[in-house]
């Protein structure tokens, strides 16, 4: 069962430790496990911006490096520095993001939510963000 509401309450408190300096666009993101363990994640740029590493990528990586690898939804948040929540619009993950969602999470079965605040939201399954998904499946092919 996914509280998407303390999902996305999650990913806007992790909003708040953004690093981003050059764009000032925060995103905020919160990573839920099959075990109802929830990894946070926010976006942290650099000057020479290839070194950046966006929000999602944050809470996958943090929730791998602690032993978890079964995950089931994400909520996504994000705006300019100083907006509210709701002040914003709608952010989806960057493909470089998703194609890290496919690597770890089921594409038919994995929830992406990107909120623009706890009422207001949009849900999709991994596979409707990343059609034709490029997976390890196709290295056995």
């Amino acid at each position: 069962m996914i509280n998407r509401k303390l999902l996305i309450e999650k990913a806007f408190e992790a909003q708040k430790f953004c690093y981003t300096p050059y764009s000032k666009f925060n995103v905020g993101a919160a990573l839920l496990c099959d075990n109802g363990d929830i990894y946070t994640g926010c976006n942290i740029e650099n000057a020479a911006y290839t070194p950046t590493n966006c929000a999602e990528r944050t809470a996958f990586f943090k929730a791998i490096s602690e032993g978890q690898k079964n995950f089931t939804a994400i909520a996504v948040v994000g705006n300019k520095e100083g907006l509210n929540p709701g002040e914003g619009d709608f952010c989806a993950p960057c493909a470089v993001c998703r194609q890290v969602m496919a690597e770890f999470c089921d594409l038919k079965t994995f929830k992406v939510i990107i909120a623009k605040s706890t009422e207001e939201y949009l849900e999709y399954s991994l596979e409707e963000i990343l059609p034709l998904a490029f997976t390890g499946k196709d290295l056995d092919k």
